[in-house]
């Protein structure tokens, strides 16, 4: 990582609550997120992570569930190692200031801005797959998605928002409607963010060799026990060549996934037993399991411990959200007497 990158800089990272996390998850997103909040702190900035729950309910209308998917996801970032006492850690719907910044910013939002937004685009797709008039089940929330987003940006006056691919024109949509409120008033009423798109970041493959994805139901999880863990690695596809053939490792799948989460050395283990017919499926399997449990026994001791108390988890939210109001407040201040002449 660039030396001195986050110097000084406020750092914004919203998680979605999308239900129980998998290993690739975890590689790909979780741990480079808190990663990335610690480097922030330790060069002088501030780190940002809340739970988008006003996003997620365009998808998830049960309570119970939504619920149940907040605390999880709560419970997962601190169990990996977010520190709530150094992080701003938060609910979205526990800042009252972000609807309004949101009203304020849909003014400057141009309509043609969301009929490109991916999420939208994708949802229009599908339907017109499935022989369906475009908007067909597309809700409000789900169309202006991008500007709720950039009210979550620029509300904290982030500098640097890390993302993935996907996201990447959320942040610039974010930028473009700061930049035409900045123009507009003539003076720097919103901090223009940039985005940190990380080109190395973990692409875990599935037990099937496909990506890792719940909607494949191709995963490995990561806060069950050791047998649910067991059961999927050894579902791992493999062929049924004899143990003493030479193999490429590169054109085995468990080596392809261990390559995510073993050490170099233990790689090199593995990859010189396939290569030279010493090791069996079965035995890289245990490999790669031992490597899986290895990594996440803290994490799931803590996460079990979190969600059995949660009501410390939710002093912590609340807390956070405290903390993080007033810059929201600041934000909101500025804009309203700019907006209203005051």
């Amino acid at each position: 990582m660039e030396s001195f990158m986050f110097e000084n800089k406020t750092v914004l990272t919203g998680v979605k609550p999308t239900g129980k996390p998998h290993l690739g998850n975890y590689l790909g997103a979780i741990k480079p997120a808190i990663e990335l909040g610690k480097e922030a702190l330790s060069q002088g900035g501030k780190h940002y992570m809340f739970i988008a729950d006003y996003h997620a309910i365009n998808a998830e209308k049960n309570p119970a569930v939504l619920n149940e998917m907040t605390k999880e996801i709560a419970c997962i970032y601190l169990a990996c190692g977010l520190d709530p006492k150094k992080s701003y850690f938060y609910r979205q719907s526990d800042i009252p200031e972000i609807p309004e910044i949101t009203t304020i910013l849909y003014a400057y939002t141009p309509k043609g801005f969301m009929n490109k937004a991916h999420a939208y685009k994708a949802a229009v797709d599908k339907n017109r797959e499935a022989g369906k008039p475009d908007d067909d089940g597309i809700n409000m929330g789900l169309y202006t998605y991008p500007t709720l987003m950039a009210a979550d940006i620029l509300a904290y006056d982030s500098d640097i928002v890390p993302v993935g691919k996907d996201q990447v024109q959320h942040v610039e949509i974010a930028r473009d409607i700061a930049g035409a409120i900045n123009a507009h008033y003539g003076k720097e009423l919103l901090k223009l963010p940039t985005y940190r798109f990380d080109e190395n970041v973990a692409v875990v493959a599935g037990i099937d060799g496909r990506k890792m994805s719940k909607s494949y139901g191709n995963v490995i999880p990561l806060f069950e026990d050791d047998k649910a863990i067991k059961k999927a690695i050894f579902s791992i596809k493999t062929d049924s060549r004899p143990m003493e053939e030479p193999k490429n490792p590169d054109e085995i799948l468990v080596y392809e996934i261990y390559k995510s989460i073993a050490t170099p050395e233990q790689l090199q283990e593995m990859g010189d037993g396939l290569r030279q017919g010493k090791l069996g499926y079965g035995y890289i399997k245990n490999m790669l399991l031992d490597a899986v449990v290895n990594e996440i026994k803290d994490a799931r001791e803590k996460y079990n411990y979190y969600m059995a108390h949660f009501n410390e988890v939710e002093e912590m939210l609340l807390e956070g959200a405290e903390k993080a109001r007033p810059v929201a407040k600041a934000t909101l201040k500025r804009l309203k007497d700019a907006v209203f002449g005051r």
